[in-house]
């Protein structure tokens, strides 16, 4: 017998829940299908669980490099076991209130694999148990997983995803990291400050490729000087199993040159893929992909059949988990009677590097290709009261402007950018000038303190460094 609501939602995840949470809001029946766990990759073994190591093994750095303690802090040390055992209460916790907030909205949740079929009808699976849901709108929200390359299957034991990092029982001796985005480069500052040697191999010219090059560029630098070895263009060409270890080959792009690093663990983190083929199902609905296997949506996240939406990784682009709940927000409105598009220009991003990294709008290469006149303001941490007493001043804040002044991009590298960047995401969707920011004030002493001095130093009126 079927059951009908006025949306299923398929995938539990960032974009799938927040986006039943906001149907339910505007008082419609919804389901919220997941397969394994409320919360997603993101909840469960990606953001949070990841954010909690290394919340955790920067306390305990932060103690070790603390000049002014008396005690043997060089001896400070985490227990691994314990730590384990709490970044899963953490996420335990997290999962249960979110799952508590759907339940009290009114949203039916079931757990089992869905898949799309004709008619707008959703059939879940679980077992041997089989549920058919007819729905006046279906939303896919089933995320992505890790992409594994031919040479290395993570079939053998010493081949791991970012998943299996979270949980290792034991830090080993020596890490390769494939892949120096976001996922690798933040499990190798776990694994680093836990006492792992760390190698991060990535095939392109910088570290987080598409990234602002010249910040890139600096904070490779700062994570090459903490002891992080990072190596770019390097292809790798081969893997060699051995008893107690893992051997990569290949070639350094940059001379042509031979290269092999062995270690006992070897992290996949070169991208990620749409998780299509669960919702496909054995249906013979033609979904349209894109050449990477994303599902393709128009400005409204409705794919090519009449009904059936689409957010978050499923659908490419930025792979964050902020971008797929404002997707699945703004998708349930558009359905249910408003008329929004997301500006994509205004989507910040972050990684939790030490120092973090944190970015919104143009980077400087992307508006020289489009073509647009641009200037710029960059101001040092070094000349920041906050991060000064912090002693954390390896860091900056850039501003892109154009000829009217308008914000067009930022880009920061400093402690808390992340939270930082709000203030500049807010200018570079409401089309902001310069003088928005620079005429706010801000309190002091604060690391906000140097995004007011970015601002002033596009116009070269930077009050605490010399505007050349």
């Amino acid at each position: 017998m079927e059951d009908k609501k006025d949306i299923a939602v398929i995938g539990g995840g960032p974009g799938g829940y927040v986006a039943a949470l906001r149907a339910a809001q505007l008082k419609k029946k919804v389901i919220l299908i997941e397969k394994h766990k409320i919360g997603g990759t993101c909840m469960n073994y990606g953001c949070i669980p990841s954010k909690y190591l290394l919340h955790q093994t920067k306390t305990m750095k932060e103690i070790r490099d603390n000049p002014n303690l008396e005690e043997p802090s060089p001896e400070i040390k985490l227990n691994w076991e314990k730590v384990q055992k709490n970044r899963v209460r953490t996420v335990t916790k997290l999962r249960k209130g979110t799952e508590f907030l759907l339940k009290k909205n009114g949203v039916q949740i079931v757990c089992g694999s869905g898949s799309l079929e004709e008619g707008k009808r959703v059939q879940v699976k679980r077992g041997k148990e089989r549920w058919t849901f007819k729905a006046d709108h279906v939303l896919l929200a089933t995320g992505s997983s890790p992409e594994e390359l031919s040479f290395l299957s993570t079939k053998n034991e010493k081949v791991i995803t970012s998943q299996k990092a979270l949980e290792l029982r034991e830090i080993p001796k020596k890490m390769i990291i494939v892949g120096a985005g976001a996922i690798g480069l933040e499990m190798g500052i776990i694994y680093h400050r836990m006492g792992c040697e760390v190698v991060v191999l990535e095939i392109m010219p910088t570290i987080l490729p598409g990234s602002d090059k010249e910040m890139v560029t600096r904070l490779e630098r700062i994570l090459k000087k903490e002891g992080i070895n990072i190596f770019t263009q390097m292809k790798i060409k081969e893997s060699q199993i051995k008893k107690d270890k893992i051997l990569l080959k290949g070639i350094d792009l940059k001379n042509q040159s031979s290269f092999e690093f062995d270690a006992e663990k070897v992290l996949l983190a070169a991208g990620r893929k749409a998780n299509t083929d669960q919702i496909l199902g054995e249906s013979r609905l033609n979904l349209e992909l894109d050449q990477k296997g994303f599902v393709k949506v128009n400005s409204q996240f409705e794919t090519n059949i009449p009904g059936i939406y689409a957010v978050g990784d499923l659908t490419g682009g930025a792979l964050l988990a902020h971008k797929a709940s404002h997707e699945g927000i703004l998708t349930v409105e558009n359905i249910f009677g408003s008329k929004q598009t997301m500006n994509y220009r205004a989507l910040p991003s972050a990684v939790y590097t030490d120092p973090e990294f944190s970015s919104v709008g143009l980077t400087e290469q992307k508006a020289q290709k489009e073509g647009i006149s641009y200037k710029k303001g960059i101001f040092s941490l070094r000349a920041n009261g906050r991060a000064v007493v912090m002693n954390k001043v390896e860091g900056m804040v850039k501003i892109l402007a154009d000829d009217e002044d308008k914000i067009i991009g930022a880009h920061i590298i400093s402690p808390h950018a992340s939270e930082i960047i709000p203030e500049l995401t807010l200018a570079v969707k409401n089309e902001m000038k310069l003088p928005d920011i620079s005429s706010s004030v801000h309190i002091h002493p604060t690391l906000s303190e140097a995004v007011m001095e970015g601002a002033l130093k596009v116009r070269g009126e930077s009050l605490h460094m010399l505007n050349k």
